[in-house]
């Protein structure tokens, strides 16, 4: 079942968080396996699916990296893993960053550590302030083959960058 017809919110990138919350916990009442014990086993089972549904379409569209990868499966966007492609500029990015990741790792140096943050947290807001127009404009199905590219390569650039942030976190500073 569509995550965003169960809990009755309009298919898009950007939703009303709290109207989300509402509805879960509205589906938490109603589904809930302790209020159908006296029923057959087969209710029970259809509840219990329900219920796990709810918390699996909540945890999905709650949190936006997990809603954002939902909707290009949905979409039919996404390749398997490891069979989709970013741009060779960004990748460039990256093997500096990943270059500097290499330094810090044999000669810890704050200057190195504070230059290389500064260009992860730059190349997150400039991600951000490309690709959020195309995220806040965007409803299911898309329409614009050049708008779900685009969508698609900002959750691939985006979880490139927390790959390389957390193996970044394993560098504290001086």
């Amino acid at each position: 079942m569509d995550y965003f017809a169960f809990f009755d919110l309009p298919p898009r990138l950007v939703i009303d968080e709290d109207a989300l919350r509402k509805a879960y916990y509205a589906n938490s009442k109603k589904y809930h396996p302790d209020f159908y014990t006296l029923e057959s086993e087969e209710k029970q089972a259809e509840i219990l699916e329900l219920s796990t549904l709810n918390n699996q379409a909540y945890q999905t569209l709650a949190d936006f990296d997990r809603r954002l990868r939902y909707v290009l499966e949905l979409e039919g966007a996404l390749a398997d893993e490891g069979q989709n492609q970013l741009p060779q500029t960004f990748l460039t990015d990256m093997m500096d960053i990943n270059e500097a990741l290499m330094e810090l790792e044999f000669d810890p140096d704050p200057e190195t550590h504070a230059k290389t943050q500064q260009r992860i947290e730059a190349l997150e807001v400039q991600l951000l302030q490309e690709y959020w127009p195309v995220v806040q404009q965007y409803t299911y199905p898309c329409a614009d083959p050049a708008q779900l590219a685009m969508l698609k390569d900002f959750y691939l650039k985006k979880r490139y960058l927390l790959r390389i942030r957390e193996n970044f976190s394993k560098f504290a500073p001086l």
